[in-house]
């Protein structure tokens, strides 16, 4: 029995995991869990919570972390070809573990200063962005690209994934951080190496991770190949375990969804990138939500979504481009598109206050949440595991100000010959 919490909140606000808003003074359990207090018992920690909103912390389910290196270049502006031959792939040729580290030390910065507590990443040497995480003292499910094409960091795919079978059999269930099995797309994957991504799934239990339908291109070309769709091949060479990733999914038809549905797979909106990189199409929600599919919401890599890793934003994106695309302003109110943002997670955000942005806060005092959804707020604090990652605004598991010199610093070198 827990003789010893980690926080008492006074005088605060708490959003409880159904979204009802309690006042008073509240104790943040080391396990992630809350209560009332009374006001006696042992803490490690008082403080003062009258100019403090206490949520559960955000999540990010699908990421580039690294990507920061390519965070709002040069490209801007380019079609998805000249990003890709122009920016991406002349700067990746040079990555190696130090970048990984020093892109993803990073984006772990950003994370816990936007709210964010958990990532689903997906890219290259992923043992280093593992340490990255675990050592910032916060979640992550970090997928190993996997892709028949050469990898910065793997030669092959079969190399990709004896790497991946040895990360996964060495963690266990209640490690913060877990990985996962990224084969990239159908268009850089034999139906080989999806296979054996699967089989390797199956055998350790993990999670696969895959960019599904996000451009027209992706599909016209997958069906030309196969006579199916993406959606509809994965099925067909059962490459879907249950709690499979499927980033993007913007251009699948209704039997797809159903498909998705049938194998319990969490689909992730990432309405950003998709706008910004011009795919033509954005996740549609209600045909997701008619067959009762499990949808997140994602920033893709900063290099792609011109947002950065504020979750916050992208949920703002997700719920205006939902209402503008389907013409029903009802879709996607604040509370509910908090929910995708927070659905599970076991840490906590207290939020400022005293933020400008988030006034008015109404007459029966309950604008927090639109106000928090629709404008944003500074994070303040951030708890995991019982442990202040941030407190008063200051990052306490990284040194930011180094980590954005050592940032600049890369940089300089990686788009050496680029820019």
């Amino acid at each position: 029995m827990t003789s010893e919490y980690a926080a008492r909140y006074t005088n605060s606000v708490l959003y409880d995991d159904n979204g009802e808003k309690h006042l008073g003074d509240f104790l943040i359990h080391d396990d992630g869990s809350w209560s009332n207090s009374n006001g006696d018992e042992d803490v490690r920690q008082v403080i003062d919570g009258s100019s403090k909103l206490l949520t559960r912390s955000l999540q990010n389910w699908h990421t580039h972390l690294a990507m920061q290196l390519n965070a709002r270049d040069f490209s801007d502006g380019f079609v998805l070809d000249r990003w890709l031959n122009e920016a991406i792939f002349p700067t990746e040729a040079k990555l190696n573990p130090e970048y990984v580290r020093v892109g993803a030390t990073a984006a772990a910065c950003e994370l816990i200063a936007t709210g964010s507590s958990f990532a689903a990443d997906m890219y290259f040497y992923p043992a280093v962005t593992g340490h990255v995480l675990n050592n910032a003292g916060i979640r992550g499910l970090v997928g190993g690209p996997v892709s028949d094409f050469a990898l910065p960091s793997h030669p092959d795919a079969k190399s990709a994934l004896d790497e991946l079978d040895t990360l996964l059999s060495k963690q266990s269930s209640t490690d913060r951080i877990q990985y996962a099995i990224a084969t990239h797309s159908v268009y850089t994957c034999s139906e080989e190496t999806l296979v054996r991504a699967s089989e390797l799934a199956e055998k350790r239990n993990g999670r696969l991770h895959i960019h599904v339908s996000e451009t027209r291109k992706e599909v016209a070309d997958c069906f030309e190949k196969t006579g199916k769709y993406p959606v509809e091949y994965l099925d067909s060479i059962d490459f879907f375990k249950p709690g499979t990733i499927c980033a993007h999914a913007s251009w699948v038809k209704k039997n797809e969804i159903r498909i998705l549905k049938k194998h319990d797979v969490t689909t992730i909106h990432c309405p950003s990138s998709n706008m910004k990189l011009a795919c033509g199409g954005t996740l549609s929600l209600p045909a997701f939500q008619a067959e009762g599919v499990d949808v997140r919401i994602g920033t893709d890599g900063a290099a792609s979504s011109g947002n950065g890793l504020n979750i916050l934003a992208e949920a703002r994106t997700a719920a205006l481009v939902q209402r503008h695309d389907h013409w029903d302003p009802t879709l996607l109110p604040a509370k509910d598109v908090f929910q995708m943002i927070t659905k599970d997670s076991r840490d906590w955000v207290a939020w400022d206050l005293e933020d400008l942005r988030m006034f008015p806060r109404g007459r029966s005092n309950n604008r927090h949440i639109a106000n928090l959804v629709f404008n944003g707020a500074r994070c303040l604090d951030m708890w995991v595991d019982g442990v202040a990652v941030r407190m008063d605004g200051i990052t306490q598991t990284i040194d930011e100000k180094l980590a954005m010199q050592e940032l600049d610093a890369s940089v300089e070198s990686y788009y050496e010959g680029v820019e």
